[in-house]
């Protein structure tokens, strides 16, 4: 499909960023597993943190298709970055399509600022693909709701102040709040140690007793669960986006490093086997691309397969980006199992994008779900 002249500039501005802020950092990102707090205060002054916050609270209201090319450049710098935006915009998102007037005024405009920084914790370490048997619970105390379980994989546990938490308010009852770093009772756990996405701080948390008014409840008692799942659909066609993002930046590093690489007197370019996996990573990436703004424009269109057109695209692009990595490592040799070159970082990277937002198996129940018409 076709770009704006809007959401082309905006597609090449992120480009940039990512190329001359993000990337020179990113090594040393994940070798220190240090967010680096200087491309967020970046990303707020080119006005990307309010992506889904409406205009009228500091944000730009920005279309899925514009959406998905901020998520495939910041990508295309580290997928950290990308993804500590990308729950960001998902807290956003929920407080922007489910929270009254009165707390889209109260926490809006600072996060389309930047800060607070958002989380969205919904996992549980028993309830991972199946948020329905989350164990978390929000009793009513008069005007208060009280909390109590913990939440696991949250991203941004650390650095973020404002998390949208759900909980379950009766034996089959989601629904979703609100809830300030500072509440009291709320701790939060050791950041875990990950094979990728080292830079991207990701804990439990643990819900102690703990009292927030009523105020901060977002949907009505029961109505979050549903409420996940159709922010879900947005978040799906993000990841879908990140994952052709570092797969074009391992197809990028591998074309450079082949060209200068010489055997059998010549560059390795020149070898017919590796033009061929030149080819297929191409393919596969400039597949998902085009699976994933698909689907943006059909969650743009508000069409009936939304849900499946953002879990075809997740699916194909995560797995098209394992594969994208996996030839990228073996193209450099020996050189690729090394921290010397950025595509060992790449392929340890791209494996979470099959996992986090739902698994490849759930994405294929989900698309075998549209096919059958359940």
């Amino acid at each position: 499909m076709e770009l704006t002249t809007e959401q082309e500039a905006i597609r090449d501005l992120v480009h940039e960023f990512a190329v001359e802020e993000i990337r020179p950092l990113a090594r040393e990102a994940d070798e220190t597993e240090a967010f680096p707090e200087s491309v967020w205060d970046g990303l707020a002054e080119l006005d990307l943190m309010g992506m889904t916050v409406p205009e009228e609270y500091g944000g730009i209201d920005a279309d899925p298709v514009t959406y998905s090319l901020v998520n495939e450049q910041l990508a295309y710098g580290t997928l950290a970055v990308a993804t500590a935006f990308s729950v960001h915009c998902l807290a956003t998102s929920c407080i922007a399509s489910f929270g009254t007037d009165e707390q889209k005024t109260r926490w809006l405009p600072d996060m389309a600022e930047g800060r607070p920084v958002g989380a969205f914790a919904l996992s549980e370490t028993g309830a991972g693909s199946n948020p329905a048997q989350m164990q978390t619970t929000a009793e009513r105390d008069g005007d208060s709701y009280v909390i109590n379980g913990d939440k696991q994989w949250i991203t941004n546990g650390k650095r973020a102040d404002v998390i949208v938490l759900f909980a379950k308010t009766g034996p089959e009852e989601i629904t979703q709040f609100v809830v300030p770093k500072d509440a009291e009772g709320l701790s939060v756990g050791p950041k875990e140690d990950k094979l990728g996405l080292r830079a991207s701080d990701t804990t439990p948390l643990t819900f102690d007793n703990v009292r927030i008014p009523a105020e901060n409840r977002l949907t009505p008692e029961g109505k979050g669960l549903s409420a996940a799942l159709s922010i879900l659909t947005g978040g799906r066609i993000a990841i879908a986006s990140q994952a052709v993002g570092l797969a074009q930046s391992a197809l990028d590093a591998t074309l450079d490093y082949v060209a200068d690489r010489e055997q059998f007197g010549g560059p390795i370019s020149e070898i017919q086997a590796v033009r061929h996996t030149l080819a297929e990573m191409h393919a596969k990436t400039e597949a998902g691309r085009l699976l994933a703004r698909e689907a943006a424009r059909k969650r743009h269109a508000d069409a009936p397969d939304a849900s499946m057109a953002a879990s075809t695209a997740k699916y194909v692009a995560s797995e098209n980006a394992m594969d994208v990595t996996n030839d990228a490592v073996q193209l450099h040799g020996g050189y690729g199992y090394t921290t010397e070159f950025p595509v060992e970082r790449l392929y340890r990277d791209a494996k979470i994008t099959t996992i986090y937002e739902g698994t490849t198996q759930i994405q294929k129940t989900v698309i075998a779900r549209g096919l059958l018409g359940e």
